[in-house]
């Protein structure tokens, strides 16, 4: 997007700059960025002025200069392209395993078949959510993964951020066989991605900073949640139970991060949690075959 618009910030680094334009596109404002004279300058509409620099200034207080109840400074959080990395990843699959039209072993063995994950094939719940069934799928996912799974991961951590959305995913495509029972089979990486929707809801609804003007806004957070949902997981291909089930799961599993954490975890333990997730995604396919 380019055209006449405000601009709302201005900065010699293109890091703070990307890092601003990630808080703008979690807030729903519409932006873009320009490279001028004096640095990268972050533009707006100019409706959407005051919105922008509320939401900045807020991202600046509660993310880079608050301080916890106890008096312990907030870090800052690095950026990362964890989701941008699963994107690639999902489209460097698909190019191994081809469309669903074309029959390959692949959705033989790894499809989320209702009956046989009921019968306890339990790994199909995890292979499904890599393999998608065109390309239109499989961009609208990635696309979703390098926002989504990046912004959850700049919240919790790659490692923490991948175990929980896995989870979510493999937990959602569980509970929908056991509604369907039999006769039903999907794939994708949606169940996850609306996982992703779920976790950030919830990260915003228990802020650290647990004061009365996010508590004012938790109906307005759910109800924006709930209006992606329908909006995006809801159309005539969609499986709907599985984005309510990958949501709602996810939502859970946000409650329980944000109400027990203080930080992220270090380092060393969020390789561990990323390695373990990619070993489960590994060892799934294993079974599979």
């Amino acid at each position: 997007m380019d055209g006449p618009g405000t601009a709302v910030r201005v900065t010699v680094s293109r890091q703070h700059a990307d890092e601003w334009a990630v808080v703008l596109a979690a807030a729903g404002i519409p932006h873009w960025m320009r490279q001028r004279l004096d640095g990268w300058a972050l533009i707006v509409p100019p409706d959407d002025v005051a919105s922008a620099l509320a939401t900045l200034a807020a991202y600046d207080q509660e993310n880079a200069r608050d301080l916890r109840a106890d008096g312990e400074a907030v870090p800052v959080r690095p950026m990362t392209i964890t989701g941008v990395v699963v994107a690639l990843l999902l489209v460097g699959f698909f190019a191994i395993t081809g469309p669903r039209a074309a029959r390959s072993s692949w959705f033989e063995h790894g499809a989320a078949d209702a009956g046989r994950i009921m019968a306890g094939e339990w790994w199909r719940a995890v292979t499904a959510l890599t393999l998608h069934a065109d390309v239109p799928h499989l961009v609208g996912n990635a696309a979703a993964a390098a926002v989504l799974v990046t912004a959850v991961c700049w919240q919790l951590g790659p490692g923490l951020g991948l175990s929980l959305l896995l989870v979510a995913g493999g937990a959602g495509n569980v509970l929908t066989a056991a509604v369907h029972g039999h006769d039903h089979t999907s794939v994708g990486a949606s169940t996850a991605i609306f996982g992703a929707i779920g976790v950030l809801a919830a990260l915003r609804i228990v802020a650290p900073r647990r004061v009365g003007s996010i508590a004012r806004k938790t109906w307005v957070i759910l109800g924006a949640s709930l209006a992606l949902l329908a909006l995006l997981g809801t159309g005539p291909d969609a499986d709907v139970l599985a984005h309510l089930f990958g949501f709602l799961v996810g939502g859970g599993l946000g409650l329980l991060a944000a109400l027990t954490r203080r930080s992220a975890p270090p380092a060393p333990v969020q390789a561990v949690l990323g390695l373990a997730a990619a070993v489960i995604v590994a060892g799934a396919w294993r079974l599979a075959f």
